[in-house]
């Protein structure tokens, strides 16, 4: 497979978003319409037609990932911490290297692209040096931690620009109880904190460590 060029198909993307103004997919990175012919967004991930077989993945286009993750573990976690989500394995089809990022149909280039070390956007497999994800985040882990808060009890805000919402973490950051990638990332640029390109989709600013202390009590 091909490696993915992050300036020169990256610029392409940059051009289609057009840097438009409020968030939405169109202008984010996630707007994958160079790969598809006819220039169609939606079905980079998504198809009306013979989507794939996958579990909480809406009329699920790409190819799914297979891969076993090294996943995070230290002595002062209290999670338990086990394989990546369906939620998470969606992101990490693309992001985990092992498949091409084009590799979808109707109308994708199978074998294609791929993110690889040093590529914006590439994780891989090894996750031990990234934030946990694939756990149980509720009141009974809020309580053993101690640094963490009731995620049934805290409200938090996510987007910007107008386009914001608010509710318990429970409600607009976990995935049936699971935090996930999708907890800190929207990967449809709808409810960003700077829905602007290149700022990690994140739906609480990083800026003073927001994002972190959204669910951390430090």
């Amino acid at each position: 497979m091909r490696r993915w060029n992050r300036w020169g198909v990256g610029a392409v993307l940059w051009a289609a978003a057009g840097l438009a103004g409020a968030g939405s997919i169109v202008d984010s990175m996630h707007n994958m319409s160079f790969f598809s012919f006819g220039g169609e967004i939606c079905n980079y991930c998504h198809t009306p037609h013979n989507a794939q077989a996958v579990a909480n993945a809406p009329l699920w286009s790409h190819a799914p990932s297979t891969a076993t993750y090294q996943i995070y573990a230290s002595p002062s976690l209290n999670a338990t911490v086990g394989q990546p989500g369906t939620i998470s394995k969606l992101c990490l089809s693309c992001h985990d290297g092992t498949i091409g990022i084009s590799d979808f149909s109707p109308g994708g280039f199978s074998g294609g692209i791929t993110f690889g070390p040093g590529d914006t956007g590439y994780i891989g497999t090894d996750l031990r040096n990234d934030h946990p994800i694939g756990f149980t985040y509720n009141t009974a882990l809020a309580s053993a931690d101690g640094s963490l808060f009731d995620p049934s009890v805290k409200d938090v805000t996510i987007g910007s620009a107008g386009k914001v919402k608010t509710g318990k973490i429970a409600d607009v950051l976990l995935f049936g109880g699971q935090l996930e990638c999708a907890s800190c990332h929207d990967v449809h640029n709808s409810y960003t904190a700077d829905p602007a390109m290149y700022t990690g989709l994140l739906k609480i600013t990083a800026t003073g460590s927001k994002l972190c202390l959204a669910c951390h009590d430090k």
